[in-house]
C-alpha cells in the first residue's frame, strides 16, 4: 500500500492526518484519474460523525473544481453507496467514513462506477498526483465548474433494494438491533418492521460523538444482554458504516462473520447456488469453519486479511459467498461489498426456510479457541520476519506439536510497528503460553 490509503480507503484523525486540505486534494486527484475516459457525476454519502460535514464540503470541491458533478445524500451506509453507483449513472461513488473507529476518527473509500472499491493500481495512481509537484489538471471556470446537488432519496432507494431481496414474511419474529449509533440508524428499523418483524433497537440516536461508542458490532455485549432481556430471536450489530454485523443466537451467544458463512454456505448449497462448492475465507478464519465445510462437501479458500481481498478471490473464481470474522460477508449475487443489514436479512431467510432457530444454526460448526497477541518489533523489520531462519523454525515447532489440531498465524500489522502473533488450537491455557513465548522470541529477532 502507498502513503495514504490503507487497505480500506483513507483514513486519520479528522483535521489532523485527514484534514480538509487533503480531502479537496483528494478530490481533485481521484476526480481526474476516474474521469480520464468519461466525465460524470460523482455520489458522496457519510456516517454520523461530527466530522463528516467538514470532510464532504471540502472532497465535494475538490471534485468540483475540476468540473464533476456531486450528488450528497447525506447519512448512508457504504453497502448503499455501493448499490446506488453501480445501479445508477455514476462515475464514483464515495463514503465519508472510519468504519468501527472512535468518532475523532474519519476516512475516504472510493467505489468505481461498477460499484467496485479501487484497485490498487487506481489508488496508487491517486497517490502519485497529491504527492507530486507537477499540476495535470486544468481547473474548471465559468460554465465548467462542477455542480452539486442534495437528495434525500438515497436511503429509500437502498431500503426498498433490501426489501426486495426476498419475499419474507417476518410476522412472529423478534429482533434485537444495536445500530451503534451509525449509518444505519434510520433504515435499520423501517427495513425490519416493514416486513412484519417486531422489532427492539438501541444506540439510534446518533450525536456525531457517540458512534462505535461501545455500542455497536465492536461491543457485542449490549446487544447479548438486549436479546437476553427481550426474548428476541435474533441479535444484530452493527458497525459505524454499516457494512458488517455480529449477530447474537437466541441463546444470547455471538454469531460472527465465520458462523455465518457457514451457516449461508450450507443452505446456498442446499438449494444448489454455492458455486464451486468454495467459499472465501481470510488467514484469520477459524479452523473450526474449514472442518465444518470440508464435512458437508465445501472447500475454504484462504485471503489476507481485508475485505477487498476476499472480493478479489470471489470476482476472480466466481465465488458466491465469502467473508471475514470481523463480520464482513459478501454475497456477490447482490451487491459489491459487504452489507451488514442485508447479511441480517439472510439469516434471517435461513431460519425461516429451515425452521430452525438461530441457536441451532449457530451450532452448525464449533469454533476452535483463538489466542492474539502483539509482538512490538522495529517498523523496518516487520515486513520480514519470514527472513530469520530461527522465526520460522519456532513457528514449525509449535504447528508440529499441535499436530494437526491448531496452526500458527503470523501477520505484520498495516499501520502500526507490530507483527501480530495468532495462534488456534483446542487448549486455551496452552494457546496463550505458546503465543506469548512466540511473541516474545520474534520481539528479540525484530527489535
Amino acid at each position: 500500500m502507498g502513503k495514504l490509503f490503507g487497505t480500506d480507503g483513507i483514513r486519520g484523525i479528522a483535521n489532523l492526518k485527514l484534514t480538509p486540505s487533503l480531502a479537496f486534494n483528494v478530490g481533485r486527484a481521484a476526480g481526474f484519474v476516474l474521469s480520464k475516459e468519461k466525465k460524470g457525476k460523482v455520489v458522496i454519502g457519510r456516517d454520523t460523525r461530527l466530522s463528516g460535514h467538514l470532510l464532504e464540503s471540502a472532497l465535494a470541491s475538490g471534485l468540483m473544481s475540476i468540473g464533476l458533478d456531486v450528488e450528497l445524500v447525506g447519512v448512508i451506509p457504504t453497502p448503499a453507496i455501493a448499490y446506488l453507483t453501480r445501479m445508477e449513472d455514476f462515475l464514483a461513488g464515495v463514503v465519508i467514513s472510519a468504519s468501527h473507529n472512535p468518532f475523532e476518527y474519519n476516512g475516504i473509500k472510493f467505489f468505481s462506477s461498477n460499484g467496485y472499491k479501487l484497485p490498487d493500481e487506481v489508488e496508487n495512481q491517486i497517490e502519485d498526483l497529491i504527492f507530486s509537484d507537477t499540476k495535470i489538471y486544468k481547473d474548471a471556470t465559468g460554465e465548467d465548474v462542477g455542480s452539486l446537488r442534495y437528495s434525500h432519496k438515497g436511503q429509500d432507494k437502498y431500503a426498498n433494494y433490501l426489501k426486495s431481496l426476498s419475499n419474507l414474511d417476518l410476522s412472529g419474529i423478534k429482533i434485537a438491533l444495536d445500530t451503534g449509533n451509525g449509518a444505519l440508524y434510520e433504515i435499520a428499523e423501517d427495513v425490519l418492521s416493514s416486513l412484519g418483524a417486531d422489532v427492539v433497537v438501541i444506540n439510534n440516536k446518533p450525536n456525531g460523538k457517540n458512534i462505535n461508542d461501545n455500542c455497536g458490532s465492536t461491543n457485542p455485549d449490549l446487544i447479548k444482554e438486549l436479546v437476553i432481556k427481550e426474548k428476541a430471536d435474533i441479535g444484530m450489530s452493527f458497525d459505524g458504516d454499516a457494512d458488517r454485523i455480529i449477530a447474537v443466537d437466541n441463546k444470547g451467544r455471538i454469531v460472527d462473520g465465520d458462523h455465518i458463512l457457514a451457516i449461508c454456505a450450507t443452505y446456498l448449497k442446499k438449494d444448489n447456488k454455492l458455486t464451486n462448492d468454495t467459499v472465501v475465507g481470510t488467514i484469520m478464519a477459524n479452523i473450526g469453519l474449514e472442518k465444518y465445510l470440508n464435512s458437508i462437501g465445501v472447500n475454504l479458500v484462504h485471503t489476507k486479511v481485508g475485505d477487498r481481498y476476499v472480493l478479489e478471490e470471489m470476482k476472480k473464481n466466481n465465488y458466491v459467498i465469502g467473508g471475514e470474522q470481523s463480520g464482513h460477508i459478501i454475497f456477490l449475487d447482490y451487491n459489491t461489498t459487504g452489507d451488514g443489514l442485508a447479511t441480517g436479512l439472510h439469516l434471517l431467510e435461513v431460519m425461516k426456510k429451515s425452521n430452525k432457530t438461530m441457536a441451532e444454526l449457530n451450532d452448525l460448526m464449533t469454533s476452535y479457541p483463538q489466542v492474539l497477541i502483539n509482538a512490538n518489533v522495529r517498523n523496518d523489520l516487520k515486513d520480514r520476519y519470514m527472513e530469520f531462519p530461527e522465526i520460522v523454525e519456532k513457528i514449525k515447532e509449535i504447528e508440529d506439536k499441535f499436530n494437526g489440531s491448531g496452526r500458527v498465524v503470523i501477520r505484520p500489522s498495516g499501520t502500526e510497528s507490530l507483527v501480530r502473533v495468532m495462534i488456534e488450537g483446542e487448549d486455551e491455557k496452552v494457546l496463550e503460553k505458546e503465543a506469548r513465548n512466540l511473541a516474545d522470541f520474534i520481539e528479540k529477532k525484530l527489535n
